[in-house]
């Protein structure tokens, strides 16, 4: 039986590579695609492009325009959206606007996602690797690393692995997500990496190590991937901290979790993301303590470290 499956896609002034993208996902192999589009409030081409593939393909791309209030925000409006249908669907996948997807991208997501045996019972989310490449597409680099930590809620409340471009979602975690949208979401780093949260908390997530996608690295990316070298890396990250970016967007984000998805979770885990939350709170011999003893990691080890020293600071 070939999956039906609905294509999340937020576009915001992306005129420019639109038009592949959009073919890209036409041509995916073996599955009843529907493509629903919400433009947030572009002043460019794209929704006369948009339009033009709805004149083309009335049956399988859908548009409604909103407000312009950013990519994250405008994800979670789609994801809204796509509950009210969610029993049309048996999943739903989030895309870019300036991407292109291989022709099996969604039909390998899918077959994992279906060999899972408790797929039918409980939330599911796939994510994967990327092939990051130029804007003419030209390959860069496979991005990001399989983890190699378990894939776990002590994971995702500190570090994303999902690329959300990737991400594909069985029927179950669609309506978890909608059932329990932020409280605010201006604390939420990114949809991607709350469903992530979310979905290991409930539910299970698989990461794909092959690439079934173009992920295009360009000076219009909402968030790029890992092109830098260690040095700049670091060097960015140091940057980012210096000016005050990066404090306090795990807490807060922990703590808006909390307050979302409190009820479902066991009292050990409610105890210690609690602790997280407050740790800017905290005082520094208790910072320390907690940063010694807590179970929550990072996927490498350095990170693991700068994690520790973030937490003694009071700046996770």
């Amino acid at each position: 039986m070939i999956p039906k499956i609905q294509v999340l896609l937020s576009t915001y002034n992306g005129e420019q590579f639109l038009n592949e993208q959009l073919e890209s996902l036409l041509a995916q192999q073996n599955v009843d695609l529907n493509i629903l589009i919400r433009d947030d409030g572009s002043i460019d081409s794209t929704v006369s492009i948009i339009e033009t593939f709805i004149r083309k393909y009335p049956q399988m791309v859908k548009l409604y325009i909103g407000e312009n209030k950013g990519a994250k925000a405008s994800f979670f409006d789609l994801l809204e959206k796509a509950a009210e249908h969610s029993n049309d669907f048996d999943f739903v996948a989030f895309c870019d606007q300036d991407d292109v997807w291989l022709r099996e991208k969604l039909v390998s997501a899918v077959k994992i996602l279906e060999n899972d045996k408790n797929n039918n019972s409980m939330p599911m989310m796939y994510c994967s690797a990327t092939q990051m490449v130029q804007s003419d597409l030209r390959n860069l680099a496979v991005w990001p690393k399989p983890p190699c930590q378990p894939i776990s809620i002590y994971n995702a409340v500190v570090e994303n692995i999902a690329v959300g471009c990737t991400t594909v979602l069985n029927r179950d975690a669609v309506r978890l997500l909608a059932a329990n949208m932020p409280t605010h979401i201006t604390d939420v780093i990114m949809h991607d990496w709350w469903a992530y949260i979310c979905v290991s908390s409930s539910g299970k997530v698989v990461f794909d190590e092959n690439p079934h996608i173009l992920y295009r690295q360009h000076t219009n990316n909402a968030l790029g991937g890992g092109t830098d070298n260690w040095l700049m890396k670091w060097i960015n990250r140091f940057k980012r901290f210096s000016n005050g970016k990066n404090h306090y967007i795990i807490s807060n984000q922990a703590r808006v979790f909390l307050e979302t998805f409190q009820s479902k979770l066991p009292s050990e885990q409610i105890n210690i993301i609690r602790q997280l939350a407050d740790v800017p709170q905290k005082k520094v011999f208790e910072r320390l303590l907690f940063a010694l003893r807590q179970p929550f990691y990072r996927q490498s080890s350095m990170d693991n470290l700068v994690l520790k020293i973030l937490i003694f600071l009071g700046k996770v």
